[in-house]
């Protein structure tokens, strides 16, 4: 059936009408499309800069710790010098100086603390004196060497500058010059020190003489350096006569390496001695 020409003219301007507003709505809808891509890529160069900005933060956090642990690092050096200092300052530094014939000690000098020992540990009824702070160690050691049926007794320990001039004096009358091979001079005596001590043993009746041949001074040979003691004039030294009963003590740590070593404490220089002095006491 033929439209009239008036219908044909009215549908055809609503398919036009349709048309237009169907374009109209895809060109709306690209226009959004586009808005929201554009939106999308906004908000990504947001996300994008909010990531670097932390990563910088974290960058600047990290670098804050590592500067805070450097300082605190620093800190520490700091505090464990000065402890040290303070432990040095406190330490004698006369207590590792080699006095043998070659450096002299005043008159004046005198240990900063001397106590009696008790006579259990002595060879007489005379008491000796002994610088307190080695004091436990010599203590030790005779204790664990009568746990090994070894017998210690101490002859002499501290002596002073006058004791050990007269003592010198006598041996001169006794000996003359000979007495300058196995007794030093007041001033160099390591006995002024209050830490070298004179050991003998029941086995010699008390007496150094034979020292050498004893079980006593196998076990002080082979034990003596873990409690900080060294045989301060052995066979071959250029000071004096071999003294076997003479010990002297310089601290765990450098009688140990003497020790392993196999060396006497004055074949070391003074300089390397020095640098035992701050665990003279641990």
């Amino acid at each position: 059936m033929a439209l009239s020409r008036p219908l044909l003219v009215v549908v055809i301007i609503a398919l036009l009408v349709g048309a237009g507003v169907a374009l109209f709505t895809l060109f709306e809808t690209q226009a959004v499309l586009k808005e929201t891509a554009a939106r999308e890529v906004a908000l990504g160069e947001k996300v994008a800069t909010i990531e670097n900005d932390n990563r910088a933060l974290v960058e600047a956090l990290d670098s804050e710790r590592r500067q805070k642990e450097d300082l605190e690092n620093e800190l520490d050096d700091l505090d464990e010098k000065y402890d040290d200092l303070k432990k040095l300052a406190r330490t004698d530094s006369e207590l590792l100086a080699k006095y043998s014939k070659v450096y002299f000690l005043s008159e004046n000098y005198t240990p900063s603390s001397i106590i009696e020992i008790p006579q259990t540990y002595i060879s007489d009824a005379e008491k000796e004196s002994y610088l307190r702070p080695a004091w436990k160690y010599l203590r030790d050691m005779i204790d664990d060497a009568r746990e090994d049926d070894i017998d210690i007794t101490i002859v002499s320990g501290y002596r002073s500058f006058d004791t050990q001039t007269a003592l010198k004096s006598g041996y001169k009358v006794t000996y003359g010059y000979g007495a300058n091979a196995f007794s030093a001079d007041q001033g160099y005596s390591e006995h002024q020190l209050g830490t070298a001590v004179d050991f003998s043993t029941k086995a010699t009746g008390g007496a150094l003489d034979g020292f050498q041949n004893t079980a006593t001074f196998a076990w002080l040979q082979e034990n003596a350096h873990k409690y900080g003691f060294v045989l301060s004039y052995p066979a071959g030294n250029s000071f004096y006569q071999f003294e076997p009963w003479h010990w002297r003590f310089v601290g765990r740590a450098l009688a140990d390496d003497l020790h392993d070593d196999k060396k006497g404490f004055y074949e070391l220089d003074q300089r390397d001695i020095d640098k035992y002095l701050i665990t003279l006491f641990d």
